[in-house]
């Protein structure tokens, strides 16, 4: 009796002890004044800022087990300096790549599951596209990067 009551217990007790290792090295979410920061540009004086409009959407997979299951598809402004605007067309198709290779990464994390339009989600997202904007267009030009629609199909 004793033989087959304990391989159960056992088993009761590795899964209530992953569940309380889970629940207990989960990190920390970011809070609201790290996700709200965004790096302040200065504008030279008489300087005014806009936003770059991207003329297509952007459309990123979501992948489970190999399959195809949905798609995101996202709206991206950039907001920059007027005198920027000519620049940041000019690099338009780079800054697509790169935004693109970013959005796929947070795919592939799970970014896009559950609650994606969660305040933390969305920041950790803007914050990394802010950086690769950065990256491709230099310092000085890109200071906030808008999701102006956004829309998951499928599962």
């Amino acid at each position: 009796m004793l033989g087959k009551i304990l391989p159960l217990l056992l088993i009761v007790a590795g899964i209530a002890g992953g569940i309380g290792s889970g629940l207990y090295l989960r990190p920390d979410p970011p809070s609201d004044d790290a996700i709200a920061a965004a790096p302040d540009i200065p504008l030279p004086a008489g300087e005014t800022m806009t936003s770059f409009e991207f003329p297509n959407q952007f459309m990123v997979p979501l992948v489970v087990e190999g399959r195809i299951t949905g798609t995101m598809v996202l709206k991206l402004a950039l907001e920059i300096p007027d005198s920027q605007h000519a620049a940041i067309a000019a690099n338009a198709a780079r800054l697509r790549d790169a935004l693109l290779q970013v959005m796929f990464d947070h795919a592939n994390s799970g970014g896009f599951e559950g609650t994606f339009t969660d305040h933390s989600k969305l920041g950790v997202l803007r914050r990394a596209l802010l950086e690769a904007s950065v990256k491709i267009t230099g310092p000085g030009t890109v200071s906030r990067v808008l999701i102006t629609d956004i829309l998951r199909t499928g599962a």
